[in-house]
């Protein structure tokens, strides 16, 4: 008998050792072509942000090109740029909460406007961009609104100054994150559980209360995952949508980090400063997704 459980001893960590192996010989092909299409392209991103790169030639410099980066002005104007879109973020994540809990209470209509809040997903952003310029352009929908309600002494070209362009770029990607942001909410009340809602009410709890007591905590998960979308969507999916509504422009106003990199290294050539913009970013949105898998562990 205990020759059998020292059998059965000796065994089991030999097995555990063979399946560590072929877990590791299994996902080795993964890691490689991982290191082949991310690591590789990240280490020259690197190589090349301390060098002057006009696309044919390189010049080192040396660690000194962040040093001038982080002393140039226009840098810390883009980054404000997106500092200022990122508090649009609570905004695109209340509004489709709300519209959320209304339909989710199957109001009259509600499959209707469900496919309505849906359509600006379906939408590519150069057609969200180029609606949203006619919208806020000096002859637009709302200078007309504006018109039409007394307010014509307000009228103007949104698009034309840097702080009222910055404000339509957030509008329109609040209004551009509604549909998805609504969907990931519907998805998250349809697995809560009724009968904490209908207890609650039997307590004689009214709507509000139901919804901030009861709704809201069982959707944390999905509150924080469409945080962590529209963090990402503001940070590096905006480019279309500036390139179409104001190329970055007036000035500096809309230019964003992402929108800098394109601006820098193929609109002026300077190909060096815009891999060492794209490592900076790299290196924020990282920072970032640390900084919320610990939220996320902590919460756990």
């Amino acid at each position: 008998m205990t020759n059998i459980f020292t059998l059965q001893r000796s065994r089991t960590p030999r097995l555990s050792d063979s399946r560590r192996r072929m877990g590791i010989i299994l996902s080795l092909p993964a890691f490689l072509l991982v290191v082949l299409l991310l690591g590789i392209p990240i280490i020259q991103a690197v190589y090349y942000s301390m060098t002057k790169w006009d696309g044919l030639t390189t010049t080192w410099v040396g660690p000194e090109t962040y040093i001038n980066l982080f002393l140039n002005p226009t840098f810390w104007r883009v980054l404000l740029n997106n500092g200022l879109l990122l508090l649009s973020v609570p905004f695109a994540i209340v509004i489709p909460m709300g519209i959320a809990a209304v339909l989710h209470e199957h109001v009259f209509g509600w499959k209707l406007f469900r496919v309505i809040y849906f359509l600006p997903t379906a939408i590519s952003w150069v057609v969200i961009g180029m609606v949203s310029a006619r919208f806020f352009a000096q002859e637009g929908l709302l200078n007309g609104i504006f018109a039409n309600i007394g307010l014509a002494a307000i009228q103007t070209d949104f698009l034309a100054h840097e702080d009222t362009a910055l404000f339509a770029v957030a509008v329109t990607f609040v209004w551009s994150m509604v549909g998805t942001n609504t969907i990931i909410f519907l998805t998250g009340m349809a697995t809560l559980d009724p009968s904490l809602h209908e207890a609650a009410r039997m307590d004689g709890a009214g709507p509000l209360r139901v919804f901030f007591s009861i709704t809201m905590p069982q959707l944390k998960p999905f509150i924080q995952f469409a945080f962590i979308m529209s963090m990402i969507t503001a940070f590096t999916a905006l480019f279309s949508l500036i390139f179409v509504m104001t190329g970055g422009g007036p000035g500096y106003g809309t230019t964003t980090l992402e929108f800098f990199v394109y601006q820098t290294a193929f609109a002026r050539g300077a190909f060096g400063t815009g891999a060492l913009l794209g490592v900076v970013l790299f290196i924020i949105m990282g920072v970032i997704g640390i900084l919320q898998l610990k939220l996320l562990r902590s919460e756990d």
